[in-house]
């Protein structure tokens, strides 16, 4: 019995390791999405930033490689994290100046933003490599793991802590469970978080009440880029070595999706986005059982379509217990 549990309890470790390595990614741009949601801005670029940023953090780092061979090994990725979160930060810039400066509409624009990354990235990885699938002929680096080793021998909290393998999950991983207690305090806590969302319920009220609409959209957009940002290195300097093709694979997408469905609060978009990442780590495990490859493909996106549906029907169902609410009251009164 003591064996039986041993088992299981490795078996449930190593899955709820691999579904929090899964999640993070799409809980950092989650994240993202929410803030700037908040502000009144949708960043429908979610997608676009995670995949400059991961492209530019993988060629960075081996660059770095290059250009200074006499560098420590430890700085090469980090040279690799700065650029792409730069790099993103960037573009979720540039797409602050589209809508606010040029008057452009944030979801066309945000739209651009992805197909001009998906195109940009495909023609500088030949441009470099040569190669349009991937990075593998430069050797890049991945950002550093992080081992808790009080927790090895705790069944199962061990596993989940330290990875499958106990070598410790990759710090972007850790950043993103820090991120989540911390944006709760951010947004409902601070000044800042308060004016965020003023703004982005009434922005002539937050206008009359000396607050600078524009100021805090662009700061919004600019931390959802960087959140993002770091989502898009986790993919290519933490879950893999390299930067592949279109690698982020609808990931921008599911955490916009994961916003609405949780309730554009930090805590359901948490869920919500952990939802998606064990969606994806399911689809792979079924992918190992001669499942037809459509069907596993289908799973995220599936799941998606469903979750957003039943938010929409809970949305709906809460509007008309408010107005039969507010008509009883009207006939009593």
């Amino acid at each position: 019995m003591t064996m039986e549990l041993v088992v299981w309890g490795s078996f449930f470790g190593t899955l709820l390791a691999a579904i929090l390595r899964a999640s993070a990614p799409i809980i950092l741009a989650a994240f993202g999405g929410l803030i700037s949601d908040l502000a009144g801005s949708v960043n429908i670029a979610l997608e676009g930033i995670m995949l400059v940023a991961a492209f530019f953090g993988c060629v960075a780092s081996a660059y770095s490689a290059i250009w200074f061979p006499d560098a420590p090994l430890w700085l090469h990725p980090w040279v690799g994290c700065f650029a792409g979160v730069f790099v993103g930060t960037l573009v979720a810039g540039l797409l602050a100046v589209f809508h606010l400066e040029l008057g452009a509409d944030i979801i066309v624009a945000g739209v651009g933003v992805n197909i001009l990354a998906a195109g940009l990235t495909v023609f500088l990885l030949v441009s470099i490599t040569g190669d349009k699938g991937s990075t593998a002929t430069l050797t890049s680096y991945a950002l550093p793991s992080v081992h808790i080793p009080f927790v090895d021998n705790v069944p199962i909290a061990g596993t989940i802590l330290n990875g499958d393998g106990l070598a410790g999950h990759n710090v972007i991983v850790w950043v993103c469970l820090l991120v989540a207690p911390l944006l709760e305090l951010l947004l409902y806590r601070t000044r800042f978080g308060l004016r965020l969302r003023a703004v982005g319920e009434n922005t002539d009220a937050a206008l009359a009440a000396g607050i600078s609409v524009r100021r805090m959209q662009y700061a919004a957009l600019l931390l959802s880029g960087l959140l993002a940002s770091l989502g898009g290195l986790f993919l290519s300097m933490g879950y893999l070595t390299l930067f592949q093709a279109d690698m982020t694979g609808g990931r921008g997408f599911l955490a916009l999706a994961a916003v609405f469905l949780g309730g554009r609060r930090p805590l359901g978009t948490l869920l919500a986005a952990v939802v998606f990442g064990a969606s994806s780590v399911f689809a792979a495990r079924l992918g190992s059982y001669n499942v037809p490859s459509q069907i596993v493909f289908m799973i995220p996106p599936a799941l998606t379509i469903v979750a957003l549906v039943f938010f929409n029907i809970q949305q709906k169902a809460r509007i008309n217990r408010r107005v039969a609410r507010a008509a009883s009251i009207l006939r009593h009164a």
